[in-house]
This record gives structure tokens, sequence and C-alpha cells, in this order.
């Protein structure tokens, strides 16, 4: 069984009140196999298949037979490019490919649910009641994450934050953008890559109560 509830803390990091966990998503449990699915498909979709060659029908050149068909004596060759001459095509070469493959709702629900209780089960999940900035410093930002303990002055490669709001605006957007321990998005739009990828995961009241409806549908 998992946590029933959690802290609430504001931007000046003070406890202001608790949560109170949805146990048909923080049951606790973790299921790797789906995990491992949903990320194996996410990278699927990032790859790139652009390695390319060129067949003989595509190689420049080559429209003269090099010598008539008999009497010469050698073998008979009807373009220099061939597979077997030098700057001829190539024959069973890469081409641009699609990587990308789809898994079942079910199965990214609960990879994504899975995902969402290790971060609870390791403590490394915060809630804030809210995330607001007036101006777009970067100073301000890096505030909250320092009244929060999660600040920069860990050693290099230690410390990665994934953010989740209900929504980003522009004040908000270059206040975070050049936070190089930062990751941040759209609860609606977050995925179990994200979640692996980050060490800590901040997220709004309001992002928290979105991520849970969607995990609900």
């Amino acid at each position: 069984m998992g946590k029933t509830s959690l802290p609430i803390y504001n931007i000046e990091g003070k406890e202001v009140d608790s949560l109170k966990l949805n146990p048909s998503i923080f049951d606790g449990v973790v299921n790797t196999d789906a995990i491992y699915q949903a990320v194996n498909a996410y990278r699927a979709r990032r790859r790139k298949g652009l390695a390319a060659t060129k067949t003989r029908g595509e190689v420049s050149g080559g429209g003269k037979k090099p010598w008539k068909q008999k009497g010469t004596g050698r073998a008979r060759v009807g373009s220099t490019r061939s597979p077997l001459w030098r700057h001829g095509g190539v024959i069973f070469g890469p081409h641009p490919r699609d990587f990308s493959y789809s898994i079942p709702d079910k199965i990214k629900s609960l990879a994504l649910r899975s995902s969402l209780n290790a971060k609870v089960n390791e403590d490394n999940l915060i809630v804030l009641d809210s995330f607001k900035i007036d101006k777009p410093k970067v100073k301000d930002a890096l505030k909250v994450f320092s009244n929060l303990k999660l600040n920069s002055s860990k050693p290099k490669g230690k410390l990665s934050v994934l953010l989740l709001l209900d929504k980003v605006d522009e004040n908000l957007k270059l206040s975070l953008r050049n936070i190089d321990f930062l990751n941040f998005n759209v609860a609606q739009n977050t995925n179990v890559y994200e979640f692996l990828a980050n060490k800590k995961l901040v997220i709004t009241k309001n992002a928290l109560t979105k991520l849970v409806s969607r995990l609900l549908k």
C-alpha cells in the first residue's frame, strides 16, 4: 500500500497543507515491465532513421555501356554503376525508415502511474500549492528551488529536477529555460521518460489534479 497523503509546500519552502492521495492511482505498485515498454516506445519514436545509400538506379552516371557485349574477352557489363564497380550503387544498403511503434493506452497509463508511484516511494515528489513568478527573472525561480533545498550547489550531474505545471505563461518560460538542472512541462504532456530522466519531481497541486484525471480516464 502506498502513501495516503503528501505535504504541500509554498514557494518559500514552508509546509502549508496536506494533500490526500487517490488510492486508485497511488497504490505504491511499480510495474517495471510497463515502464520498460513505455520507455522503449518513446525512444523508438525519437530515433531518426536517416541513414541512406543509393542503389545503382540512383547513382549518377553509368548511362553508357562500358564496352560491347561480345568479342572483348571480358565479362559482360551493362553499366559502370554496377554494385561490383567502384562508385557503383549499393545492393542492400540502409534507406530512411520510421522506427516508431505504438503500445496499448492501458500500458502507457500503467507505466506513467508506476513512475509516479516510484517517485512517491522514493520521497522524490514535492507538491507545491502554486508556482508563480511576477517578473521573468531566473534569480527568482532559483530562489524557489533553493527554498525547497533543490539547487545547483550539489555536485554536477547529481541533481536533476522535473517541474510539472498546469500551464506555463511567458514569464515562467523565460525564468525557467536557462536553469541547467531543471526540465519543465505541463502535466497533460508529461511522459514516463521524463520521470525517469530526472531524480526529483516538483509538481503543483493543480498540475497533480490534472495528471490524476488523465490517469483515471
